[in-house]
């Protein structure tokens, strides 16, 4: 007998619970991946979505087999047509995705076919971590010590020794049209990263060996490659968070390195805790206070802001680095999401829903809890008064501004010494770099020091 292993976010082998016990218990097994059109998924992950399937359907060599619809009625149907007695997955942990496989797990139930899900999308799963009061934890800090006083996370598993894959007609990847045509702006992406499982292991590799030792500090600074960049393969699954963590434990790395960069794995986690207990944290303030916060939601400033021409050097290589690569400097997410909730007063789902749309790492859990935490609204945020000053961040993180000269060419000539607030320097000096303000490059498109007044006024009416 055959059994379905459902494909989800865990484009992998290796560590794969749900694949290896269907391998472990029946002769045949029928891999499938369903695209659900009602995960409503952004446009760069359908890119990084299509190479991370071709990439598994190689790996099981040419044995995936590709569905689109709801996935009941693509499991049933397969499951009539091919003599199907048991259906395995990997859970997943969205408001939808508990909804639907717990119905879907309930019909399979009622048709005598075994159905079994497994762990592998987290660490700790939401359910099993309570406070002393039985109820769920809000802040991050007990959070975390609650974990490290768990058993260590369970040992990664090797791939299957043995995938017979049943040969079954598949849909085609090209007819998904997931790849992006007229423009075809894939090819910045595409130079920056490799999906699929061997380009998982590889970043992991790179990083523990040669940047993990650096992580505490260096992770800061957005010119230095010291992040382990790891969030893609992590969201699709190609690597598992137990192989991060078992690998990064035995890195050859100061302890309080290694535990800093766990740390942030952990906050992975405790969005996805936040998530678990609180559904709305998508569209819903975590603090009801900021329902009646009034936004402005100027849409030539979030527009300006989308495009990366707000006058702000640093908020502008951010938001163009996301547009060219599909990702962003994790400390230049603060920045600019700071930059678009407190100085141009544009709501925080609407950063979050651009976010959704162009970054290649974009994950429900992890995009809603951080832009509640910087916009002040969310669990354990961080307090609304502190409004990132754009300027300072920028001497302070991007000290010579080699990462404003990557992203702005514009401001190359630009001296250091003028390249975080070009508006200040003199005319002359301007010239001599090829800078025209409003022209070659545009004067800010607020000044901060009064958009902070008017926030921090703002908030103690609504506090």
């Amino acid at each position: 007998m055959t059994a379905l292993v459902w494909f989800k976010k865990d484009l992998r082998l290796r560590d794969n619970l749900a694949l290896s016990y269907a391998c472990d218990n029946h002769k045949d097994i029928l891999p499938v991946y369903i695209y659900d059109e009602k995960l409503n998924i952004g446009g760069a992950q359908k890119l990084w979505l299509h190479h991370s399937l071709t990439q598994l359907s190689d790996a099981l060599n040419d044995g995936l087999v590709l569905k689109k619809g709801p996935p009941e009625k693509v499991i049933f149907q397969l499951i009539k047509d091919h003599n199907i007695n048991a259906v395995y997955w990997n859970r997943g942990y969205t408001p939808y995705e508990m909804d639907r496989d717990a119905k879907i797990k309930e019909a399979l139930k009622e048709k005598d076919i075994e159905v079994k899900s497994f762990d592998g999308y987290l660490l700790f799963e939401p359910h099993k971590i309570k406070n002393k009061q039985g109820s769920f934890f809000k802040v991050f800090t007990p959070f975390y010590k609650n974990c490290l006083d768990r058993p260590d996370p369970r040992d990664p598993i090797d791939k299957p020794k043995n995938l017979n894959c049943v040969k079954v007609k598949s849909e085609s990847l090209d007819d998904w049209a997931l790849l992006p045509t007229n423009p075809d702006w894939s090819k910045g992406i595409m130079g920056e990263w490799q999906p699929g499982e061997n380009g998982a292991k590889k970043r992991l590799t790179n990083f523990i060996n040669a940047r993990i030792h650096k992580y505490g500090k260096g992770r800061d600074f957005p010119a230095s490659d010291l992040t382990s960049m790891l969030s893609p393969h992590l969201h699709f699954g190609e690597i598992s968070p137990y192989q991060i963590w078992q690998t990064a434990r035995g890195a050859d790395a100061p302890q309080g390195e290694i535990n800093k960069f766990l740390s942030e794995i952990c906050w992975r986690e405790f969005s996805y805790y936040l998530l678990y207990y609180f559904p709305e944290l998508p569209e819903k303030n975590w603090n009801p206070k900021f329902d009646k916060f009034p936004w402005d939601n100027n849409k030539s400033f979030l527009k300006r802001w989308q495009k990366g021409m707000t006058g702000y050097p640093i908020v502008d290589a951010g938001m163009r680095q996301l547009w060219a690569t599909g990702y962003m400097h994790n400390r230049v997410r603060m920045i600019v999401a700071s930059f678009l909730t407190k100085d141009l007063f544009v709501h925080w789902k609407y950063g979050a829903e651009w976010f959704w749309d162009t970054l290649v790492d974009a994950d429900l859990a992890s995009n809603s809890a951080s832009w509640q935490w910087v916009a002040g609204c969310g669990a354990d945020a961080s307090p609304y008064f502190r409004v990132f000053n754009p300027i300072l961040q920028s001497k302070k993180f991007d000290i010579d501004g080699d990462y404003i000269k990557k992203w702005i060419p514009e401001l190359s000539k630009l001296d250091a010494k003028y390249i975080h607030a070009p508006w200040e320097a003199q005319k002359e000096i301007l010239e001599k770099a090829g800078i025209i303000l409003d022209k070659t490059y545009p004067a800010p498109v607020v000044d901060h020091a009064k958009a902070r007044e008017k926030a921090l006024a703002i908030y103690q009416q609504i506090k």
